[in-house]
């Protein structure tokens, strides 16, 4: 892909396999996930955004993954479902942007990725009220969550700062209401109520 200066923003929702609260982050990548492995998805809806001359407002992608151990050991299998409604030019900006190949905060963990899954359409539905969110793909991804709150609800969800997370440095805690993935060659389904979830407006650019 030709080097092109990006810049996406917009709103961030992630459910994964780990129980809540995932493990990974606070432990650097290198505590074991709840199950020994993880399964995430990470949907992002760009309000504003550009590629070089190519506009992205208001299209959206979700990057799944599966990782077979610790995260910091790497053995990645990565996708990405986008937008149906994106054209080629903006399938391929947001392909570079989400796999790092792009730069940016997303290329920093490209050397633990081994396998690539592809690029999948699929229209994507985002909903939110309060701290109540889903991020839907046709009968690709079903994501939801629900912001979880400490001794004091009054102060707004609990949040993680200072994370180095690459779609956002200060989330919110979540706990998923629902995950359903079949895309990718991936297969996750746990409605149980007690995995881990995350959201936060993200800035990025490249």
């Amino acid at each position: 892909m030709t080097a092109s200066k990006w810049q996406v923003e917009g709103q961030y929702y992630e459910n994964c396999s780990c129980d809540y609260v995932c493990p990974c982050v606070p432990g650097q990548m290198m505590s074991k996930p709840s199950k020994g492995w993880c399964t995430f998805a990470m949907g992002f809806r760009i309000e504003r955004g550009r590629f070089g001359d190519v506009p992205l407002d208001g299209l959206g992608f979700v990057v799944l993954a599966h990782t077979p151990e610790e995260m910091a050991k790497g053995n990645w299998s990565v996708g990405l479902v986008v937008d149906e409604r994106a054209t080629h030019e903006q399938r391929e900006a947001i392909t570079g942007i989400a796999s790092g190949s792009a730069g940016g905060p997303m290329a920093a963990v490209g050397g633990l990725v081994s396998k690539f899954l592809g690029v999948e359409t699929a229209p994507i539905e985002f909903k939110r009220d309060g701290v109540s969110w889903s991020v839907n793909a046709k009968d690709k991804i079903h994501i939801e969550g629900q912001g979880a709150f400490g001794l004091d609800p009054t102060r707004g969800p609990l949040q993680l700062s200072n994370t180095g997370h690459p779609a956002a440095d200060t989330f919110s805690l979540a706990r998923a209401a629902n995950s359903q993935v079949t895309a990718l060659g991936l297969s996750w389904s746990d409605a149980s109520g007690r995995n881990n979830a995350q959201y936060a407006p993200f800035s990025r650019p490249g």
